[in-house]
């Protein structure tokens, strides 16, 4: 009597997601096979409890082989030892690269060194995310920041290049690579009504409008050495907008650019009453901001700053956000109508910024 048997063999390796998702969040293999069984994943497939222990040992040593080529994932896509499709390369490094939102508020706009690493211990008991796992997010922050800080050209393409990222992933690390660079507050309780994605779209407007490769200027002095065109803010640009103090130290443009904004929106706003009485407060806080730009500090409070100066009082007087943006709108567009006011274009770059930020920084 003679038995047929049909054999494959093949060399893809096999990436189970779930237990992918446990190796990133940093659980042991023990953690990792008792949440496995939890899950039910034994009478779901009828293996046994040796099996199952087996499996996840062996997916592991697999992750951390694959550790070193996820550090520079081009490398990922060209090394032949572990056939994965494409899709899975993808996956892979999408995951590996991905982060925790309290995490990274934690960490956002702190120095990248050995300093803050020490902190993660605190971070893990307060956030709840394994240490293992914010250690990961941590040098995953560090070794982006270190390949493309000096780098000419888009920010976003160059992580996009080198790390093989999505786009929403490489804006997202471009933020935080932008805010590490120019270590701006983002800790203080003040802030703390704040996530992520809010100072990532301000982030975000700021690479556009404020950097010099925003405007694609190259340094004027040719011996210097400014390669980060997207990550260091344009000095510049900064230093020029002292010139807009014009705007609130003038007595007659103060009261001119008031009444501008005042005689377009009166009968529009629910807050005209409130708008107008607090109108050269908020203008003279708008305007300092700008013109304390030329230090390194100011820069750094930057946040606070907007906070304090325009979200609080409008929030305090109940300012509901289409006001606010009503406002924001009409104040800035009224400058083209000051006939003694010659900084046009400065005002429209710092302001189109601004304003994009404090509406996304306002939460009525």
């Amino acid at each position: 009597m003679t038995s047929e048997l049909d054999i494959f063999v093949g060399n893809t390796t096999l990436i189970d997601e779930d237990v992918y998702r446990l190796w990133l969040d940093g659980y042991s293999v023990s953690d990792a096979v008792a949440l496995r069984v939890r899950s039910g994943i034994l009478e779901q497939t009828g293996a046994t409890a040796a099996v199952l222990q087996s499996d996840t040992m062996d997916h592991y040593r697999t992750f951390h082989m694959l550790e070193r080529l996820l550090h520079a994932p081009p490398k990922l896509l060209h090394q032949l030892i572990f056939q994965i499709p494409p899709s899975r390369q993808a996956l892979l490094i999408e995951r590996y690269y991905a982060f925790d939102e309290a995490f990274v508020r934690e960490v956002l706009g702190k120095k990248l060194s050995k300093g803050t690493k020490k902190d993660l211990d605190d971070i893990s008991t307060k956030t709840g995310i394994t240490l293992k796992s914010c250690r990961r997010q941590f040098d995953n922050f560090k070794r982006v920041f270190k390949v493309v800080e000096e780098m000419r050209g888009s920010l976003v393409d160059n992580i996009q290049q080198h790390f093989l990222l999505s786009d929403r992933l490489s804006r997202d690390y471009a933020a935080i690579v932008f805010f590490a660079n120019n270590r701006f507050e983002t800790g203080k309780k003040k802030l703390q009504y704040l996530s992520f994605g809010d100072f990532a779209f301000c982030a975000e407007l700021m690479i556009q409008n404020w950097t010099l490769g925003a405007v694609g200027e190259a340094p004027t002095d040719p011996d210097s050495q400014v390669d980060d065109m997207d990550v260091d803010l344009d000095k510049e640009f900064l230093q020029d907008l002292k010139e807009l103090k014009v705007l609130v130290a003038d007595k007659d443009l103060l009261d001119l650019h008031k009444s501008l904004v005042c005689t377009t929106l009166r009968g529009k706003l629910s807050i005209f009453s409130e708008m107008e009485a607090n109108f050269k407060n908020l203008s003279r806080g708008l305007v300092n901001v700008a013109a304390k730009l030329t230090h390194s500090k100011d820069v750094r409070d930057l946040f606070v700053d907007l906070v304090e100066k325009f979200v609080e009082p409008c929030r305090s007087d109940h300012w509901p956000l289409n006001d606010v943006r009503l406002f924001l709108n009409q104040y800035s567009a009224s400058v083209h109508s000051l006939d003694g006011f010659r900084h046009q274009a400065l005002w429209d770059r710092y302001m189109g910024t601004l304003r994009g930020c404090l509406l996304r920084l306002y939460h009525d």
